[in-house]
């Protein structure tokens, strides 16, 4: 359940993005300006508002930013209403991951939805593997270094990278990690990129997956 509506989800945002892309790209035509990138339905609103076309083709591009602000509104109420929906079925399913800083029932849904069972992987690193946290050795000579994984289901990725970004924005043990790594000589991106594998910022530290103590679903 919690996979098909973290799908949704995804799927929804990406909707969103593309529409707000192209609201963007119509406002841009119509009239000089710096827009915000992430614009929100009430600004391109206000910014419609105060749009006034000279000729066919703006009167033309005016409508088309329109239609464009409305599909917004309806994607911005499908992900409220899902939200929702996706809160309900988090408490439901009697996870303690959101006991974890930086993870609310979003995060959750995408956590538990795509790690499914976290004692089938027979190790921490076989889970690492899974969802591309695991880093790709990059050495040289004498210099030891690693590199991003392109592998492994990215949602799963992208939603512990976020709580790693979270946790290392606040005291958390999670930062107290990013700061140790930079300590041993690591650059702020090897730190960041290392930071999904903290004891907070991974959902799976053994086959128990109802232990309130550790990071799991």
């Amino acid at each position: 359940m919690l996979r098909l509506l973290a799908k949704r989800h995804h799927d929804l945002t990406a909707a969103r993005t593309r529409a707000v892309c192209r609201l963007h790209t119509t406002l841009c035509y119509l009239t000089e300006g710096h827009f915000p990138k992430r614009m929100s339905a009430g600004q391109a609103a206000a910014i419609l508002a105060r749009i006034r076309p000279v000729d066919a083709v703006g009167v033309e591009r005016k409508a088309m930013a329109r239609a464009l602000l409305a599909e917004v509104k309806r994607v911005d109420q499908d992900l409220k209403e899902l939200g929702a929906r996706i809160a309900v079925e988090v408490v439901r399913s009697a996870t303690t991951v959101t006991d974890v800083h930086g993870v609310g029932p979003i995060v959750a849904a995408y956590l538990i939805g795509y790690t499914g069972d976290a004692r089938r992987f027979a190790t921490v690193g076989h889970y690492a593997r899974s969802n591309g946290t695991a880093p790709i050795e990059a050495s040289s000579g004498p210099n030891p270094r690693h590199r991003l994984n392109p592998r492994g289901n990215r949602q799963l990725n992208h939603a512990i990278h976020m709580i790693a970004i979270t946790q290392v924005r606040n005291e958390t043990p999670g930062r107290a990690y990013y700061r140790r790594k930079q300590a041993e000589g690591q650059s702020k991106k090897e730190a960041l990129r290392a930071s999904p594998r903290s004891v907070e910022a991974s959902p799976m530290r053994s086959g128990d997956v109802r232990d309130t103590k550790e990071v799991r679903p």
